[in-house]
């Protein structure tokens, strides 16, 4: 088949492989415009690019999919599919409904639960037990279309929304493969979604990641690991920014002095036996810290930040 191939962050990266390698011929790789990263705020090309650039494949990075060049230019490709995987931008109608056999998605959740753009990160914070990956036909809704291929992952307590994406996108990946041949014959009819059973998962936001201290310490937990990768969790000591990097919930009894009435939000030292020497009071349980960042500072242990930090314990962080 000629396929186009959209996609952006690197755990895009697999699917475009399995395509190469499959022998499909990949007749344009459209991916986001090269952005400002990192403090000295370089310009960058996007993993995709740089993977396909080295496969001698065609980059194309428009700034929108709308534009009547742009669709004029996808269109003369004469593409048989296209395969979209974490491409960053939804697709206009006309690009949807162009190659025969239509736009197939990568999608890292059991659709119909979690559409929208942070499926992973939700996963993860409602503290669902398994997930998995939907291959999908778009159609012009929000990832609404009919499912082609579905498989259930389990989800590992210590799995962040980083491990969790890049698991879901390569077993996604092997899914493509799998039933990319029966599709393009027709073998394989899509079914329509259950649209009674849809759950949304909305954008998020900076203010998303500020701790609230009050909630359970299995929810924040919850928290940190979904916005490992932004917006991040954070509270704030001494007039600074203060992230907690990776965390651990515990039993209230793993510090004695919390059976004193210490509020929420109040830095405790923990029992010699606990996995780690500090925590934090919340509305059930303690938080245990086991990496933190300060404002303007690398990312180091709690025990490290403790020690050098006197001031650290026995304060009262904001919600």
């Amino acid at each position: 088949m000629k396929v186009i191939y959209m996609g952006t962050p690197s755990f895009s990266i697999p699917p475009l492989e399995l395509l190469v390698e499959s022998g499909e011929q990949v007749v344009g790789v459209y991916t986001q415009p090269d952005r400002p990263a990192g403090r000295g705020r370089t310009v960058l090309p996007s993993p995709v690019k740089i993977y396909a650039e080295e496969q001698g494949l065609r980059v194309i990075q428009p700034t929108s999919l709308g534009a009547a060049d742009t669709y004029s230019e996808l269109a003369s490709l004469k593409a048989d599919i296209i395969v979209v995987a974490a491409y960053g931008r939804i697709l206009p109608r006309e690009v949807v409904n162009l190659p025969g056999l239509g736009c197939v998605n990568i999608h890292p959740s059991l659709l119909p639960r979690h559409r929208g753009p942070s499926p992973v990160a939700s996963t993860i914070l409602e503290g669902d037990d398994v997930t998995g990956v939907t291959v999908m036909r778009l159609d012009e809704g929000m990832d609404s279309g009919p499912i082609i291929a579905q498989e259930e992952r389990p989800i590992l307590p210590e799995d962040t929304v980083v491990t969790l994406t890049d698991r879901l996108f390569r077993e996604g990946a092997k899914l493509l493969a799998q039933c990319l041949p029966a599709y393009s014959r027709g073998n394989l009819v899509p079914r329509p979604q259950e649209n009674a059973l849809a759950t949304y998962a909305r954008k998020l936001t900076k203010e998303d990641g500020i701790i609230q201290w009050r909630l359970s310490a299995e929810t924040l937990w919850r928290q940190v690991r979904a916005y490992s990768a932004w917006p991040g969790s954070y509270t704030r000591w001494q007039g600074k920014l203060l992230k907690v990097v990776e965390a651990m919930p515990l039993p209230a009894h793993a510090n004695p002095a919390t059976s004193n009435g210490d509020p929420p939000g109040t830095v405790v030292r923990l029992e010699p036996d606990s996995s780690t020497s500090v925590g934090v009071v919340t509305g059930d349980g303690i938080l245990g810290l086991k990496r933190v960042q300060l404002e303007g500072k690398k990312d180091v242990g709690a025990r490290d930040f403790l020690q050098g930090h006197e001031a650290f314990q026995g304060s009262i962080l904001p919600s």
